[in-house]
């Protein structure tokens, strides 16, 4: 990967698949961030990772937006909130549902059209994935 825009070769990759639906992970833990795309890319989705709200903005500035976007709450550089708030404001990415998953008890304040909390129920996860994939459950 290019080391100083490790998401390139991710953006460059991915561009001209866009049969399976495609789903931005951002979770800074990387063995949670890992295990989720696996998964996603098990169940036939395009999953690209980012380690924090900063590295998915620079993504979706460059590359196809995403079907979906999975977004961790607690991360360094750019936490969840400030990414959904940089999201809402920029009309190129607004609509692109997100799937929420923290340890956050208190949910209140969290803009997203799913809010799942950890240790993630992967069955619960992958449900509400296909969902705003539009697709039917995975077996």
């Amino acid at each position: 990967m290019d080391e100083r825009c490790p998401l390139q070769s991710l953006i460059m990759q991915g561009d001209g698949d866009r049969e399976n639906p495609s789903i931005l992970v951002v979770e800074d833990d990387e063995d949670a961030r890992e295990a989720m795309v696996a998964l996603l890319q098990m169940k036939g989705y395009h999953a690209v990772p980012a380690g924090n709200g900063r590295e998915a903005l620079d993504y979706l500035d460059q590359a196809p937006a995403p079907d979906l976007i999975i977004l961790d709450l607690w991360m360094p550089v750019m936490d969840g909130w400030q990414f959904r708030s940089e999201q809402t404001r920029n009309p190129r990415i607004a609509h692109i549902p997100v799937i929420v998953v923290t340890a956050l008890s208190d949910r209140a304040d969290v803009d997203a059209n799913e809010i799942i909390i950890k240790p993630v129920d992967v069955d619960r996860l992958l449900t509400k994935v296909d969902k705003y994939c539009r697709r039917e459950p995975t077996p």
